[in-house]
């Protein structure tokens, strides 16, 4: 198991990133979104609290051009569960689930995104309390091998979390020109601990300083069910 300090150190261009897991006090259920940047429009863009979720947002309204695939709420909650995703597939969940559909249900209606040459895969997390605890699934849909048109989707289900652990995935492996190789292999485990601020901190020190743009951390007391959220923006 690895810190999220050194798996995300000297990684140019992880993109977005997903990490969800139990806080090593046993205490608390930790869910974090991460966005990254190379385009002027990518960039121009911060976190905003949307009530108990989360919005993208232009942060210079002159200078955004597509706001199709950058401006969505990246995180929802209904009930018990809080959804996190790096595009409006958060909507897809949401409504599946208020139908009373599943995770996986509202995710087999979805695929990658449709910028190509790269083909940006759909990162998906849902987050659910319950009395004695907590658990959360991951998902990641991404194109074979870049190949559009092929769909390939992997589902991942954490029933009974270790404490002090959490998985990250996010959309792509490493930096790449012109094309973006997606993200490979089973989520990461990753190490949680520390305060909000502090393991925000670290979070926000380790992705690299020229292409992040946001970062949303939340706890959760699996106890009272009281959360703190932090967010950083590099534009302010």
């Amino acid at each position: 198991m690895k810190t999220a300090q050194t798996y995300l150190s000297g990684n140019s261009y992880p993109g977005r990133g997903i990490l969800i897991g139990s806080h090593c006090d046993g205490q608390n259920a930790v869910l974090t979104y991460f966005i990254m940047g190379r385009s002027e429009n990518s960039r121009n863009r911060v976190f905003v609290k949307d009530g108990n979720g989360l919005r993208t947002h232009p942060f210079d309204f002159s200078k955004m051009c597509d706001p199709s695939l950058v401006i969505y709420s990246p995180v929802r909650v209904i009930g018990n569960q809080t959804i996190v995703t790096n595009g409006d597939q958060t909507d897809t969940i949401y409504e599946a689930l208020l139908e009373g559909k599943s995770f996986s249900d509202a995710l087999r209606t979805r695929e990658y995104e449709p910028d190509a040459p790269s083909y940006t895969p759909r990162i998906s997390g849902l987050l659910t309390k319950s009395r004695s605890g907590f658990s959360y699934q991951l998902s990641i849909l991404k194109a074979s091998e870049g190949i559009p048109k092929t769909c390939q989707r992997f589902f991942y289900e954490y029933e009974k979390p270790t404490t002090g652990e959490g998985h990250l995935i996010h959309t792509y492996q490493r930096e790449g020109s012109p094309v973006l190789p997606s993200f490979t292999g089973e989520p990461v485990r990753v190490a949680i601990s520390g305060s909000i601020d502090a393991f925000t901190r670290t979070l926000w020190a380790a992705l690299d300083c020229e292409n992040r743009v946001a970062l949303f951390v939340r706890y959760i007391n699996l106890i009272t069910g009281e959360t703190q959220t932090k967010i950083e923006n590099k534009n302010r």
